[in-house]
């Protein structure tokens, strides 16, 4: 069977899935949906496919998924028999699950203030660049706690899915006009989840040198 991902190159929300697919060594192929300018995501022959209009999708065999995290949340407990990437202990599996969360709620703020720069959306962008913000703090924060144990990712000693989740966005966030000088912890962060095997860079994504 093949894994087949519904993808846009420029997604952050897509690259989330590519990036774990490539961190499982998993052949899989890419369908092109042309977002924008096409919006070919909300034709009626996408609705099909995804009625909520949104990417990405993965196909594996009969099942269908939408949703990045509930992606990597089934890419995760399929595909790694390490249980690096999903922990099964109650604690850490809590602790993922919460960051999750916090990756497809908070954390879009950024995305929003990076479709406003880049694609014209009108929305508010003082407050998105603003909620950005409060959630990179929160992350910073977090992430200066856990260094300070002499750990580096965001649960446990290994990445995890929440790192891959989290990650994109805080990259990305350049192209929304928010910087990463406020956030040393989330620099370094960055800095090493750069350096991960089989880890591939998309446009927009700096080096945190």
């Amino acid at each position: 069977m093949t894994i087949t991902l519904y993808d846009y190159p420029l997604s952050g929300s897509c690259y989330k899935v590519r990036l774990l697919l490539d961190f499982l060594g998993l052949d899989y192929k890419k369908v092109a949906v042309n977002f924008y300018p096409a919006r070919e995501h909300k034709t009626l022959d996408f609705l099909e496919i995804n009625p909520l209009g949104q990417l990405p999708v993965l196909d594996d065999g009969d099942l269908r998924l939408r949703d990045a995290q509930a992606i990597l949340c089934y890419l995760a407990k399929k595909y790694d028999g390490s249980g690096q990437w999903l922990p099964e202990d109650p604690a850490r599996f809590g602790q993922v699950m919460m960051w999750l969360s916090f990756a497809g709620g908070e954390i879009m703020a950024a995305s929003a203030a990076r479709l406003h720069d880049t694609l014209g959306y009108d929305l508010d962008i003082n407050e998105a660049r603003s909620n950005a913000r409060a959630a990179f703090r929160v992350l910073d924060d977090h992430l200066t706690l856990v260094r300070r144990q002499g750990l580096t990712w965001i649960v446990g000693d290994r990445p995890t899915i929440a790192d891959v989740a989290c990650f994109p966005y805080v990259a990305l966030s350049g192209d929304g006009g928010i910087g990463h000088e406020e956030f040393p912890s989330l620099r370094n962060w960055m800095r090493a989840f750069r350096q991960l095997p089989a880890f591939d860079s998309m446009s927009g994504v700096p080096e945190f040198a």
